[in-house]
């Protein structure tokens, strides 16, 4: 029903294994401290600027470049010619992609970034997907528990499918947008080319090819003391 190929490009990620033998695409995000654990090789071909903080179960890629102030904390696996810039925090079991683009005061854990993927002001994503050329706006929170810290299901139409996480954000399709300011609450699907509009509460599956539309009643009146 939720097959990685449905939402996401795996020839736009050199990390495909991680979605073999996957039924729903939010499975991947079970496999990674295995697959970093068996296949990382710790090094450091980008160039640095200032001093980052780097721990040692670390890989990063060719033209990659990490600014001064971001910390990367293994394990983690940075692909060719991204941008990891100053105040980016990653956590444990993060893997991105060529091209990708991770910004100030953006927190990333257990997640899987695609190519070209952009992710670059004030952001956080926990336990999530982001494929080709997806972009979060600035301030975009992809939530990954929910406040009863019970078992995350996906809403659809038909009803509730169980993912038997209990930390799982958002799976975000190929050049999906999502507006600034937007929440998406554990479970969401975005569909691909998908854009969500600014300041949006999602939970549930936005199809592929859609906008989601956010429509906030304002009123102006006049102003008394002039």
């Amino acid at each position: 029903m939720f097959a990685p190929e449905k939402y996401l490009d795996l020839d736009h990620t050199d990390h495909r294994k991680l979605f073999e033998n996957v039924a729903n695409a939010w499975e991947a995000l079970k496999q990674i401290p295995s697959y970093l654990q068996f296949r990382l090789k710790p090094a450091v071909h980008g160039r640095l600027i200032g001093k980052p903080f780097i721990s040692g179960a670390v890989f990063i890629g060719k033209n990659t470049t990490i600014e001064q102030g971001a910390m990367i904390k293994g394990p983690a696996w940075i692909g060719e010619g991204c941008e990891i810039r100053n105040g980016c925090y990653i956590r444990e079991n993060v893997v991105v992609g060529n091209g990708a683009v991770l910004g100030n005061s953006c927190e990333f854990k257990n997640s899987i970034i695609f190519d070209e993927a952009q992710i670059p002001h004030f952001n956080y994503v926990g336990d999530s997907i982001i494929g080709y050329k997806g972009h979060l706006g600035a301030g975009v929170i992809l939530s990954n528990v929910k406040l009863d810290r019970a078992e995350i299901t996906v809403a659809t139409k038909q009803g509730f499918v169980p993912t038997g996480l209990r930390k799982f954000g958002a799976i975000i399709g190929d050049r999906a947008e999502i507006g600034c300011n937007a929440v998406l609450s554990p479970g969401s699907i975005i569909g691909r080319n998908t854009i969500v509009y600014p300041g949006t509460q999602w939970r549930g599956v936005a199809p592929e090819n859609s906008i989601v539309k956010f429509k906030q009643a304002l009123e102006i009146i006049a102003r008394r003391d002039v």
